[in-house]
């Protein structure tokens, strides 16, 4: 099975991704995103910026999951933090860190094969819902991901899921 980075940007995405078990995609264009297959591991990745504070966070991986079904288009696009999607699959993430822990890639940068290529513009590759990482680089990150600690999901939702259910509220 592949390994991927699952990158989120938003902090409503991540909400509605860990509550609803679901990932959704602009459209099925990128190839990545047709070579998802049931059993792939995904390394749940938040950017700088999914918070909206990127001066204090840092992109960290937060949770080790599978991808339960291949991405298919979806019968209704979906609307997620003003953004709509097409496309979509179903996802299990069992633990996570507590928020606002998680391994922050930016140090592991010069040790992963993924990025060795990329130099200083490592960062550009993130800019896309999935990122395939070499089993070396997989298996380095989700042991980095345990030494952490993951706790039970439903014990750390709440920290992830507060935006997506803010917007919500009528």
């Amino acid at each position: 099975m592949a390994h991927y980075l699952l990158v989120i940007g938003d902090r409503e995405a991540l909400g509605w991704v860990l509550t609803a078990q679901r990932m959704a995609f602009p459209a099925m264009n990128r190839s990545e995103t047709r070579s998802l297959v049931p059993g792939d591991t995904l390394l749940l990745y938040t950017t700088r910026g999914c918070f909206k504070n990127p001066t204090r966070d840092r992109g960290r991986v937060i949770s080790a999951g599978t991808a339960r079904t291949a991405v298919s288009p979806l019968e209704e696009p979906i609307s997620i933090a003003g953004r709509e999607f097409s496309a979509g699959c179903e996802v299990t993430f069992d633990l996570a860190t507590p928020w606002p822990t998680g391994v922050a890639l930016s140090p592991l940068i010069a040790e992963l094969d993924t990025f060795a290529d990329a130099g200083a513009n490592w960062s550009i590759r993130l800019r896309r819902p999935l990122v395939h990482l070499t089993d070396r680089d997989g298996g380095t990150i989700q042991n980095r991901l345990a030494a952490l600690e993951p706790q039970p999901l439903d014990k750390v939702l709440d920290d992830y899921a507060r935006w997506w259910r803010a917007s919500r509220r009528p």
